[in-house]
């Protein structure tokens, strides 16, 4: 018999009306044909046409004039090789152009889903019982192109959950790109990615143990000169592209939770960001971190990336290595176990695997912990999110996916001291899709990225075929007990 579990009286949806303002680039040739005709526009007519599109603007964008500045500075190449002094433009006539380069995406517009929660940094000013939350959700917009995005929440005594409304204003952060990397682990991650063999041992030879993004791309635009193939400088672009994956970004102190949103920014991460499973993660000296695993995805290659914030401004992402972080799946536990980071992953797209590791962003020999058991999972089976710590063991919740592709949660128990043995295993879904959650943009599909526990309750956010968010919880003691009797 399957547990009683209750379904909230909430979802969260997409809003098309969410939209920020992007670089907008058709390539050299037509860019340089549009700024030559504004150009040709005399001083008047481009505050008249520039003007009215600020004050419209304005109500959308936080600081559109700031955005269309910076849209058209990237263009500072195309002015050099059309002879026209960037530095002698108007701000008007800057605008104006920026304006020609920048385009509206609405981020929901298609998806809003895969949700993982975890313990909001304040916990000010909260009577006993409440607690504050912060979701992070993928959403998706024109393209199937998929970013992260936040809301705050509210968990009172009774475990009644109030969303707090999302803000007018969606900004992208700053990027910052001041990695140092490690050479030996950069190529050899270059050569799962497939670059071209000939290009990495020359760059190799070229760079020191430990070398800066800057020292990098020198020696790469002084290589690509010297190549006349426009397939093998592609190689070298390539190398940067990886570069890229390697990077911080910072966020406006005066923007909210709900007005932050990353948004793909390496070429290996161009077709989206997925499935982030964010964790609160406890140091050995006490402090908290958040972490995230996520899967950067560029339209045929899979990257696993780690993301880290203390305060959900400011966030340093990079790749992750070894034989373990391959595929999709990643999900870290909340502390160490035995002086060791751990990780589960599904490195064949099918199975649960466990692993160990010294470093936090090095994972080899991944272990099998899982395979389907039951009809629901014959598929497959995965994990929805990072475990959750409880005096019985570890709470691992997954996914299962059965007959006619359909996707439920199951619960797993796994030891407290040694995370590989499993203790119990639900033998019938958790949650499956009801009638109201079928349809959607992937029909038949309930899957979550993150859960929490709260007044000895297990709050499960989740994602509904793919098109909103729901919540359900479920007693923790009565999941335990029979989690620890189908063992």
């Amino acid at each position: 018999m399957r547990l009683s579990i209750e379904r909230k009286p909430i979802r969260v949806n997409p809003d098309p009306k969410r939209v920020i303002a992007r670089f907008f680039f058709n390539g050299n040739d037509r860019a340089k044909e549009v700024i030559e005709r504004v150009m040709l526009i005399s001083e008047d007519d481009a505050f008249g046409i520039v003007s009215p599109i600020l004050q419209e603007y304005s109500k959308r964008h936080r600081n559109i004039t700031r955005v269309l500045n910076r849209h058209c500075s990237k263009l500072k190449p195309l002015f050099l090789e059309l002879n026209i002094d960037f530095d002698t433009l108007t701000v008007y006539r800057k605008l104006l152009i920026g304006s020609y380069f920048t385009h509206e995406y609405s981020i929901e517009s298609a998806a809003f889903f895969n949700p993982s929660i975890v313990e909001d940094p304040d916990q000010t000013e909260l009577e006993d019982g409440q607690r504050r939350v912060i979701i992070s959700f993928r959403a998706v917009g024109e393209g199937h192109i998929s970013s992260i995005t936040f809301r705050r929440a509210w968990i009172d005594k009774n475990n009644n959950i109030s969303i707090q409304p999302a803000g007018s204003y969606i900004d992208e952060a700053e990027i910052v790109r001041n990695a140092v990397y490690n050479k030996k682990l950069f190529f050899e991650k270059a050569a799962i990615t497939q670059i071209n063999i000939d290009v990495i041992s020359e760059l190799e030879s070229k760079l020191d143990h430990h070398f800066e993004y800057a020292n990098l791309r020198r020696i790469i635009m002084d290589s690509q000169k010297l190549q006349e193939d426009d397939m093998k400088r592609l190689e070298y672009d390539k190398v940067l592209w990886l570069a890229d994956s390697y990077y911080e970004i910072v966020f406006s102190l005066d923007t909210d939770i709900s007005d932050r949103v990353i948004f793909p920014i390496s070429e290996y991460e161009r077709k989206g960001i997925e499935d982030a499973r964010f964790v609160q993660f406890t140091n050995d000296d006490g402090s908290k971190l958040y972490y995230a695993t996520y899967t950067a995805y560029d339209g045929s290659l899979i990257m696993p990336k780690l993301l880290q914030t203390s305060d959900f401004y400011n966030f340093k992402i990079m790749p992750l290595y070894g034989a373990g972080a391959q595929n999709k799946n990643l999900a870290l536990f909340p502390r160490k176990v035995n002086g060791k980071y751990v990780m589960i992953s599904r490195i064949d797209g099918c199975n649960n695997y466990i692993m160990y590791s010294d470093k936090i962003n090095i994972w080899e020999k991944p272990v099998m912990l899982q395979q389907p058991k039951f009809s629901w999972e014959f598929v497959q089976i995965g994990n929805c999110g990072s475990p959750i710590e409880t005096p019985d063991g570890w709470i691992m919740i997954t996914h299962g996916v059965g007959p006619m592709r359909r996707y439920v949660l199951g619960v797993s128990l796994l030891k407290l001291d040694d995370p590989t043995v499993e203790i119990g295993r639900l033998k019938e879904p958790l949650l499956i899709p009801n009638s109201d959650e079928r349809e959607g943009y992937v029909p038949n599909v309930l899957y979550s990225c993150g859960a929490i526990v709260h007044n000895n309750k297990l709050i499960i956010p989740y994602g509904v075929s793919d098109s909103s968010t729901a919540f359900a919880e479920v007693c923790l003691d009565e999941l335990l007990n029979k989690l620890k009797a189908e063992g």
